[in-house]
């Protein structure tokens, strides 16, 4: 029972947008104290939700392996509870991540406009670091392996090779951050990006 309470439960606000992830212990919690429903997704791919006591009867009514036991009922571990009152976003910027620059810059090179893969891909300091270069959003660029090897420790004025873009912070925002060792649920893939890399960038960028 102790494996199942520290166990990870996505948090929805109340628009259905991901915005935090907590234990199975807080989720109850929140459940029991009538801040929070259950998630359930059946499956026709409809989602329904159940307060404290609608979601202890459904329990009874469909058991199942992953259940807590208490002295007088069991009841199914919750993997999504939606919030009843916080409609709010947490205000975070757009995390300055490997993931995340490959995103802006669609996993091409910003020199020669070529799609790769992204383990052909390197991170570039379009100026170098050691010539006072800044590992930020408008100093760091996608680039393949040749043309990261042609403009070597250059600028690209200096390499006579030309971006394709002006790097800068991308607009958009991940709705939620989840650290890459928490296991996720199959079900919470309905409401976030399983993709999202939460590691933030620093001077160690190549």
């Amino acid at each position: 029972m102790t494996s199942f309470l520290n166990q990870h439960v996505l948090v929805l606000n109340r628009l259905w947008q991901a915005v935090n992830v907590c234990t199975v212990r807080r989720a109850l919690t929140l459940l029991f104290e009538g801040h929070a429903q259950v998630v359930w997704g059946d499956d026709d791919g409809a989602f329904h939700t159940y307060d404290f006591r609608q979601w202890r009867d459904f329990s009874q009514r469909a058991p199942h392996g992953e259940s807590i036991s208490t002295i007088t009922f069991k009841i199914r571990v919750p993997r999504v509870i939606l919030l009843v009152v916080f409609d709010r976003l947490p205000r975070k910027e757009v995390k300055f991540t490997r993931h995340n620059i490959f995103e802006r810059d669609r996993n091409t090179c910003q020199y020669c406009g070529r799609q790769c893969e992204r383990k052909d891909l390197n991170l570039d300091h379009v100026i170098p670091r050691d010539r006072g270069g800044p590992t930020t959003w408008d100093n760091i660029v996608c680039s393949c392996i040749e043309c990261n090897t042609l403009k070597a420790n250059r600028t690209p004025l200096e390499a006579g090779m030309h971006l394709i873009r002006k790097p800068k912070r991308p607009k958009w925002r991940p709705f939620v951050q989840i650290n890459l060792g928490i296991a996720r649920h199959e079900s919470w893939k309905h409401f976030i990006d399983l993709a999202y890399w939460n590691v933030e960038l620093g001077e160690d960028v190549d």
